[in-house]
């Protein structure tokens, strides 16, 4: 049982080192909604979020209020909806008539983000998933709240390369129509391997079609509650430092739970997991790459990075999972560069580039995360670059995404600026040699022979 002594403990948390709890989201299966008439889709689509989302934000106001934790998003995730418009769809616009769908009840609801504008497509394409995906550029240009996502590969099936080639032309295509915002629509959008059907963060958030009707996920953050702990313990050995983080992801994750079950009470919708992921902010104290620093680091990026995010990895998984029985979704330490100041620093300091955030990647929650990289960079090394991240994810076993912004009209040395929780971001430096023929091979990368487990 979670007592209100353990909410008066994190007052500290909350006041000082940036607690809070970063969304509740609300998961919606529209499975019940499918309808081969594209108005008739629209109309239940909108009713059914509409009538299942009408208190999600008064619901969290009021657990804020009353507790005293911050609850920084309300968001919504649906069924992918390349599954719900596949009768209805005939075209990329009939596709965009569902995002502005979604938008429209987002908006009316209250909420600050809908996602599961999605496909999963990880080892092949239906007509419905290829649509969809050839509509994101559009429906990300015409919408506010709504997050894309597609599955591109798993450690089950491979990584479907065909659609790999066609995810580079549709980001570049993402930023040449939000190009006017420093083509901020890329920053909604997120391509997956093993992507998790419980994930509460965006832009990667979907209501997996094995989850229930409805579901209340929380997702908490707490890197700054971590980078206080860990100054307490300087220079002691890795035990203690181990100790530390594990104890403090023990009553962070606490926090999570409470929220949790209070807004699944309060909605009558059975509460799914929290995610514990260490989600940084572009406000100061409030960093993963701070909290490497504290571990010994002069910046990340330098030598032992990985194995400190291993380590932190680790340690805050271990914490959550003696604190709920329900932790999922991506559980574990974010590394975007837009939205945390010291991963900033440290690529203007020349100590992180984007291999080396590859690297990261290896032992991280997510993968390559909000990364600005020059707007004339050619759609075939996107598609490379996401090769090799869905590459790690495949071969790990583990959840990996990559979310970058070719800034259209921007190159290496500038800087761009996307606002609130998504911050600002240094054009990093890419590759500039070729992948051209590699991409275009098709087909798909067959799965790993661990795969073959029954």
């Amino acid at each position: 049982m979670i007592n209100i002594s353990e909410v008066i403990e994190t007052n500290k948390m909350i006041e000082k080192e940036n607690l809070d709890v970063r969304t509740i989201t609300l998961g919606i299966s529209l499975l019940d909604c499918i309808d081969s008439d594209l108005e008739s889709l629209n109309k239940k689509i909108y009713n059914k979020i509409t009538s299942a989302a009408k208190d999600l934000v008064a619901v969290g106001n009021e657990i804020e209020k009353e507790f005293g934790i911050p609850i920084v998003n309300k968001r919504i995730s649906v069924t992918p909806i390349a599954i719900i418009g596949g009768a209805a769809c005939k075209t990329p616009d009939d596709f965009t008539a569902i995002a502005k769908t979604l938008d429209r009840a987002g908006r009316d609801v209250g909420v600050n983000f809908l996602g599961g504008y999605s496909a999963l497509v990880s080892k092949g394409m239906t007509k419905a998933d290829e649509l969809l995906m050839r509509s994101i550029p559009n429906a990300l240009a015409a919408t506010q709240l709504v997050c894309s996502s597609v599955n591109l590969g798993s450690t089950k099936t491979g990584i479907n390369m065909d659609a790999v080639r066609i995810m580079g032309d549709i980001i570049k295509a993402t930023a040449e129509l939000t190009k006017e915002n420093d083509s901020i629509g890329c920053s909604k959008l997120v391509v997956f391997c093993n992507a998790p059907d419980d994930n509460p963060f965006m832009a990667g958030a979907f209501h997996g079609v094995t989850e229930a009707d409805m579901i209340i996920n929380v997702g908490v953050s707490g890197p700054g509650v971590v980078k206080t702990a860990l100054e307490s313990v300087r220079g002691e050995n890795f035990e203690v430092l181990c100790e530390t983080i594990k104890k403090t992801a023990f009553k962070v994750t606490r926090v999570g739970q409470l929220v949790a079950q209070e807004a699944s009470k309060r909605l009558g919708i059975p509460f799914g997991i929290v995610d514990l992921s260490l989600a940084p902010t572009p406000a100061i104290g409030d960093s993963v790459a701070d909290i490497l620093c504290e571990i010994g680091l002069e910046h990340a990026g330098a030598p032992g990075t990985t194995a400190a995010l291993a380590l932190l990895n680790d340690q805050v998984k271990k914490g959550g999972v003696m604190a709920s029985s329900y932790v999922g979704g991506l559980s574990g330490a974010f590394i975007p560069v837009s939205e945390d100041q010291g991963m900033i620093d440290a690529v203007n300091a020349g100590a992180l580039t984007l291999e080396k955030l590859e690297a990261m990647t290896c032992v991280c929650s997510v993968g390559l995360d909000m990364i600005a990289i020059p707007g004339d960079t050619k759609a075939t090394t996107i598609s490379g670059i996401i090769a090799d991240e869905l590459a790690i994810g495949m071969v790990n076993q583990k959840t990996t995404a990559v979310r970058v912004i070719p800034v259209i009209g921007k190159t290496v040395g500038e800087n761009a600026e996307f606002g609130g929780l998504l911050g600002h971001a240094p054009i990093m430096p890419v590759n500039g040699f070729s992948c051209d023929a590699f991409v275009n091979r098709g087909g798909r990368i067959p799965a790993p022979i661990h795969s073959f487990k029954n």
